[in-house]
């Protein structure tokens, strides 16, 4: 027998049920025509980002928040968190990461059942919307798991490193892809934008590209004219 220090530790993983928030703005209804799922950045709270899109709200449209499932306490520079210590909320690290992909694309998919199990799909247009970190998850979910979109909006977000970018051309013939981005985005400044943009083509990945004067961040009259197309 091996002496306790000699033995190795293996990792394991056990799938357990757990709950996940999301917010609406609008209501869920069979008479909704037009639904936005939008995913919110790093160390965001989705009740934050939903209030971005009450600008686009109308009686037919749903917007749907999802929440990112790992939460944490924002750094005030002390590094005390206190009973006021604001919190965000992580997609995803680097640790673990095969399988926290694996379950908030899995947790997007039972959502988007969710959300057409009153709203009829046939009928309705579909958009999702990722800022900044929740542009990886929204491609990610759409390319691995089987809820279909209309189109695809990366908002200070490309698509994600690990997405093969030698598949993206068959894929966004059908879910067009359009990229939106801050002129003093600290993320995304022209060079970077210039080129990814050859890569999207050397790729044959069709695409659409919007900027605003503004860093990183959502800006409201781009949204309001990408939700009137």
């Amino acid at each position: 027998m091996l002496p306790y220090h000699s033995r190795m530790s293996t990792e394991h993983h056990l799938e357990v049920p757990r709950r996940a928030r999301y917010y609406l703005n609008g209501w869920l209804s069979a008479a909704i025509t037009d639904v936005w799922f939008v995913c919110h950045g790093y160390g965001q709270l989705a009740s934050d980002f939903i209030g971005e899109f009450d600008v686009i709200a109308s009686p037919g449209r749903l917007i749907v928040a999802p929440e990112a499932m790992s939460r944490f306490y924002l750094s005030d520079g002390t590094g005390f968190h206190g009973p006021d210590s604001k919190v965000g909320a992580t997609w995803m690290t680097r640790e673990d990461r095969d399988a926290e992909i694996a379950d908030y694309v899995a947790y997007l998919e039972r959502l988007y059942d969710e959300i057409f199990r009153v709203v009829p799909r046939e009928a309705a247009k579909v958009t999702v919307l990722g800022f900044s970190q929740g542009g990886a998850t929204a491609t990610r979910w759409l390319t691995r798991g089987k809820s279909r979109a209309d189109r695809l909006l990366l908002w200070g977000s490309f698509l994600p490193s690990d997405y093969e970018l030698s598949q993206g051309a068959a894929f966004f013939r059908d879910v067009p892809l359009s990229i939106v981005y801050g002129k003093r985005d600290k993320y995304a400044d022209a060079a970077m934008i210039e080129k990814y943009e050859r890569q999207l083509a050397e790729h044959g990945i069709p695409h659409r590209l919007f900027s605003f004067d503004g860093g990183h961040r959502m800006d409201r009259e781009t949204l309001t004219r990408l939700a009137a197309e």
